[in-house]
């Protein structure tokens, strides 16, 4: 029996034969670091742009969105828990390839669907089907969007640069600390932002939780590293509700109102959501 190190986040899983990582979405099969979600989807959905959230990269357009199982964090607010916590056999999903997928982009091109975007749960941990696809969406003209908690390693998020069109990339808090409680890590996070700044479209979301990312210092810390990297980068100041496992009442508008302010201090394209 061999165990393998998964490189593709920050975790770095070391994974015994037949087992996941934490992820649930890559096993260790027969030595193999192998992604159990490449193609299989459980939600299909032709969706406005602008719900993704992308205001700022074609608007009015729409775009293929496609969503599979598991994800590389644990956020107790989290809005897409079902898939984000859930194994390869908890639901029955559909096996669509990379050129399968493409097709059905094409199809959809007559309802301005200018291509396809992965969302729903976090998509980098599916690395190889967005490469795959990626490439061909580039031959067929079409655009690749990722929606992601930028919880990726620097070499694998080079990897899908060159095909990548337009991300939305959650900023979740900006304490070390509190990105530690939701299983993450912010310079990670901090790095695939200003990566995937130099060669992409880039907006920015986040969500104000009670307790986790309502720090009106942290909060200005957050705007002067974005101010940094480009002081038009889109932010989506974003209005928590109870979900999963937090029950905490919603952000408090006020507040809501107050960090848009402090955002538009140093930013120059502040949106407010769920409000």
């Amino acid at each position: 029996m061999t165990n393998i190190k998964c490189d593709i986040c920050f975790r770095s899983c070391t994974v015994a034969e037949g087992r996941t990582g934490f992820c649930n979405a890559r096993a260790n099969i027969d030595g193999v670091n192998t992604p159990l979600s490449y193609g299989r989807f459980l939600s299909i959905s032709l969706d406005l742009i602008e719900k993704k959230p992308l205001f700022y990269y074609k608007p009015g357009t729409s775009v293929l969105s496609f969503g599979t199982f598991g994800c590389n964090l644990t956020c107790q607010f989290c809005q897409n828990h079902t898939l984000a916590r859930a194994k390869a056999n908890d639901y029955k999903s559909e096996y669509i390839s990379p050129e399968l997928a493409v097709r059905l982009a094409k199809k959809y091109e007559e309802m301005s669907n200018i291509g396809i975007a992965f969302t729903y749960n976090e998509p980098m941990i599916n690395f190889e089907y967005i490469r795959d696809t990626g490439k061909l969406l580039k031959e067929n003209g079409m655009d690749l969007v990722l929606v992601t908690n930028g919880s990726i390693n620097e070499k694998y998020l080079k990897g899908l640069l060159p095909y990548v069109d337009a991300f939305n990339i959650d900023l979740k808090t900006f304490s070390e600390e509190k990105y530690r409680y939701l299983g993450g890590d912010l310079k990670t996070v901090q790095n695939a932002i200003r990566l995937a700044s130099t060669s992409s479209h880039v907006e920015i979301t986040t969500l104000i939780v009670p307790g986790i990312s309502d720090d009106k210092q942290e909060f200005r810390a957050e705007v002067d590293f974005l101010a940094e990297i480009d002081p038009d980068i889109p932010l989506h100041i974003t209005r928590y509700f109870p979900n999963y496992k937090y029950n905490k009442p919603p952000t408090d508008i006020g507040l809501m109102e107050e960090f848009r302010q402090i955002a538009l201090e140093k930013l120059n394209r502040v949106i407010l959501g769920n409000v």
